[in-house]
């Protein structure tokens, strides 16, 4: 596989402050080790390369099975092919979750569907209930 697959992996990266901000909360308090940036950039390189290889693979079963969308269950069998069987399950629990959020945020949007209430109506009588909440407080 080159980099000219994907663009170059110089371009990918992840947000330097929330793997920082992961790494902090992984490392033991009590040891008092601290991350280098260098360090937390190297992290970051490797990551990055995971997620390509892994990438790679995925699309390349889902290619052989003639599915334009990469699923879940390319990705778990690109971890097993490259010999990473051992992360299946937490793929499998972060997918659930993540399953859940998205129902979560589809039962709101069907709220503001299921009002029958225009976006305009529905501004207008948040207004009113700020300006009821307001004169009771004052």
């Amino acid at each position: 596989m080159s980099d000219h697959e994907f663009g170059g992996t110089d371009d990918l990266s992840l947000p330097k402050a929330t793997v920082q901000k992961i790494v902090t909360e992984i490392l033991p308090p009590a040891t008092g080790v601290s991350f280098s940036k260098e360090a937390r950039d190297l992290l970051i390189e490797c990551c990055v390369e995971f997620i390509t290889l892994i990438s790679s693979e995925a699309n390349e079963i889902s290619e052989k099975e003639a599915k334009k969308t990469i699923a879940c269950d390319h990705i778990t069998k690109a971890l097993e092919t490259l010999g990473f069987s051992e992360y299946v399950p937490a793929v499998l629990e972060a997918a659930a979750e993540h399953k859940e959020v998205q129902k979560g945020r589809e039962k709101k949007a069907n709220k503001f569907e299921q009002s029958g209430m225009s976006l305009e109506e529905l501004e207008r009588l948040q207004a009113e209930q700020f300006a009821q909440a307001a004169a009771r407080h004052s």
